[in-house]
């Protein structure tokens, strides 16, 4: 709070400034003025809360300067310093606006205590005017969510500052008639992102972003809405010169609080009890965010999308199968990159269908690792989180997020391989295991447990009681006895699948494993289940 003392005696303007400690008052005291004619080229600039004038000055008088003082700063506390002779003038003073007096033979004390009660006073009313302030704020706050974000809309009650129409008119806006006959001025909805100074600082930079925008972009009202800035903006007629000033306006946003801003339109609507639905579509295309790279992005370009692939084709779930069994890391985070960047690149890729591909890519580690578990013999271990990435993160993020989940199942495959020669038989029934749809050779799974085709097959036999082929094709029959028995697949597509191109063949082979044909199997898998046995 700032003093300035005003006497054209330089021993009573220079007693009162140095006779007491102002700054442990919690009072700031400005230089100490001559006159009144100073005082008050310098009242503007110093802007003093408190002003303490001798009554009688050369030139202006202290009443003078009271006056004018009081004209320029209304709330001005004004502390009117007088001699016994003054004091009929002091009480005149009083009764004009004057705050209070202090005769000039008064102590230390009571002058302390008289600024301390102007300084009171001026605290109640800058808490009153904060109260009140917060409450305005609020008020607002709640009408825009309730008109905008909620759409709890009472035609009667708009809030005037989200009001269309003439009274809201900006210089140079275009303006068109509605059906009605009024006038009325688009606007649009705009979601804004901020980032960049680090995730404890998340919600200060919002609210300096909210406080920028709407000194920045012409017109615009600017809300904070959990992790993200709701703002309603004038729209131009042509729908690239919108963009053009949004992007421009963020930018110099950017450059002063070294940030990052990206920014949805929803679309543009020609009156307030619209801005509901302009917020869901910016709210839609909000949650592109992580497919698009563009800063300023519209609706129009995400409303069409239909959605793209939803889970991994056969030959992409047998490369991760493999990938896993390799206990490779960096492979592994390439495979990721890869898959992401494809399915962005699908021009009808939307945030669910983006997620459900790669939610798939983790359902589809989880099979592996059952299957793969149950061909050597061992444990599975209890069953992962499932996980669905959540729209709101960022494209790394949710990478590092599938990263974890397959790096975690491969891990748990690994750490319960066997020791020795069991371990390189373990490593190849897994191999095999991925590998099913595909031709499967005995020189092909020794190359990647780095053994001589003859060795392996020893190991093989010595450890699983049977040959390599023998156990291949055990395999394989397993697989296709699992899939009739559940899947509505034709015999020839699970013959495929289970790495057969010749479904005759296959009929063969099958029922002599297992006395059946593939479709008397069948019959009895669903014979059974309807049973309930």
């Amino acid at each position: 709070m700032r003093l300035l003392i005003v006497d054209d005696e330089v021993i009573i303007r220079t007693g009162l400034a140095s006779v007491i400690a102002w700054h442990e008052l919690g009072i700031e005291l400005l230089q100490p003025a001559a006159s009144a004619e100073e005082a008050l080229t310098r009242l503007v600039e110093g802007r003093p809360h408190i002003l303490m004038t001798d009554i009688r000055m050369s030139g202006k008088s202290g009443l003078e300067l009271a006056e004018e003082a009081l004209h320029l700063l209304p709330e001005l506390e004004v502390i009117i310093l007088s001699g016994y002779d003054d004091f009929s003038y002091a009480q005149q003073a009083i009764r004009n606006g004057v705050t209070d007096y202090l005769l000039k033979t008064s102590k230390p004390e009571e002058i302390i205590k008289t600024v301390l009660q102007a300084k009171a006073r001026i605290t109640e009313r800058w808490a009153e005017k904060s109260r009140e302030g917060q409450w305005l704020r609020e008020n607002r706050e709640r009408q825009f969510a309730g008109w905008v974000i909620e759409g709890n809309i009472d035609s009667v009650n708009c809030p005037a500052f989200l009001m269309f129409g003439e009274e809201t008119e900006l210089p140079h806006q275009p303006m068109r008639h509605g059906s009605d006959g009024d006038l009325s001025m688009s606007r649009q909805v705009v979601l804004i992102h901020a980032e960049g100074w680090g995730r404890s600082s998340d919600a200060l930079l919002r609210f300096a972003v909210q406080n920028m925008l709407e000194d920045v972009l012409a017109g615009a009202i600017a809300q904070i809405e959990k992790q993200h800035i709701v703002c309603v903006l004038p729209y131009a007629s042509d729908m690239g010169v919108s963009v053009y000033r949004l992007e421009d306006g963020l930018r110099r946003v950017e450059q002063w609080l070294k940030c990052s801003l990206r920014a949805a339109t929803g679309e543009p609507v020609d009156y307030a009890t619209e801005l509901h639905h302009s917020y869901q579509t910016a709210l839609a295309a909000f949650r592109h965010r992580g497919l698009i790279e563009a800063k300023v992005w519209r609706y129009e370009e995400i409303s069409a999308r239909q959605g793209g692939k939803t889970v991994l084709t056969h030959e992409e779930e047998t490369t991760l199968g493999t990938l896993l069994l390799d206990n490779d890391p960096v492979t592994l985070t390439t495979w990721i990159r890869e898959l992401m960047t494809r399915l962005i690149a699908e021009p009808d890729v939307t945030p669910a269908s983006y997620a459900a591909c790669l939610n798939s890519a983790v359902i589809a580690g989880h099979r592996w690792l059952a299957r793969t578990l149950q061909a050597i013999g061992r444990e599975q271990p209890a069953r992962l989180e499932p996980w669905t990435p959540q729209p709101d993160k960022t494209y790394t993020e949710i990478g590092d997020e599938l990263f974890h989940h397959l790096y975690d199942l491969m891990q748990a495959y690994h750490s319960r391989m066997g020791q020795g020669q069991a371990a390189h038989v373990q490593k190849a029934i897994g191999y095999i295991e991925t590998s099913l749809t595909q031709d499967i050779s005995l020189q092909q799974v020794a190359g990647q447990v780095h053994l001589h085709p003859g060795h392996l097959s020893e190991l093989f036999k010595k450890e699983m009681g049977v040959t390599f082929g023998d156990f291949v094709t055990d395999m394989r029959i397993r697989r296709a006895m699992d899939m009739l028995a559940v899947s509505p697949a034709k015999v020839s597509e699970i013959a495929a699948m289970s790495g057969y191109e010749d479904v005759k063949y296959f009929s063969r082979l099958f029922k002599k494993h297992t006395g059946k044909t593939p479709s008397e199997y069948r019959e009895q898998a669903l014979v059974y289940k309807s049973s309930g046995s």
